[in-house]
């Protein structure tokens, strides 16, 4: 799995760099939508296979709230431990850390504050969609089912679903998919409050 996304990622780059089409480019939002609807989709009918999946998640019962709680810990510290390597105040870094991977708003609420902080953020926050894209099955496979959603963070729900529902059982789809609306609430809550520490 990890091979055919690097693959994937490579072969958009290099048709991206060499056949830049603007018909293509001015939609290209649009078509990501409608790829990512299509393997939501294939994620649902995989869970709605399975009979026991809401019976196990009943029976985890608040436990599940823990994933995204011990996610946003852990990317925040994480980020501020970066940030003092970096020589960057703990704001700052933690800032880019409670973006948990949505770098599209966590880059955008932080223009205001500072354009480099801004880029920073985007730039961390794809490099760790993309990082999860090609660790989650290993993760999956060597450490842990619940584990594999924590380098995900925000995009437990959408773009790191499909991978994260073929790494593991389909209960872990659904619990990916709690923790990543989880998450995703929290990135406008957190950056704000992190940047004025």
């Amino acid at each position: 799995m990890s091979i055919k996304i690097i693959l994937s990622v490579l072969v958009g780059g290099i048709v991206g760099f060499f056949f830049s089409n603007d018909s293509i480019l001015s939609n290209i939002d649009y078509i990501i939508d409608i790829g990512l609807c299509i393997l939501l989709f294939f994620v649902g009918i995989d869970i709605g296979r399975n009979n026991n999946v809401l019976k196990n998640i009943k029976n985890m019962g608040f436990g599940i709230l823990l994933v995204p709680i011990m996610i946003i810990i852990g990317s925040i510290l994480g980020s501020i431990l970066g940030g003092l390597i970096f020589k960057m105040p703990l704001n700052e870094s933690g800032a880019v850390g409670a973006g948990l991977g949505w770098y599209t708003l966590s880059s955008i609420m932080l223009t205001d504050y500072s354009s480099e902080l801004s880029a920073l953020a985007f730039i961390s926050n794809v490099v760790r969609e993309v990082i999860g894209l090609l660790t989650i099955p290993f993760i999956a496979k060597y450490i842990g089912d619940i584990e594999s959603i924590a380098p995900a963070g925000a995009t437990a729900m959408d773009t790191s679903l499909p991978v994260i529902s073929k790494s593991n059982k389909p209960e872990i789809a659904i619990i990916s998919f709690i923790t990543g609306v989880i998450l995703s609430t929290a990135v406008p809550i957190l950056v704000p409050i992190m940047i004025k520490l």
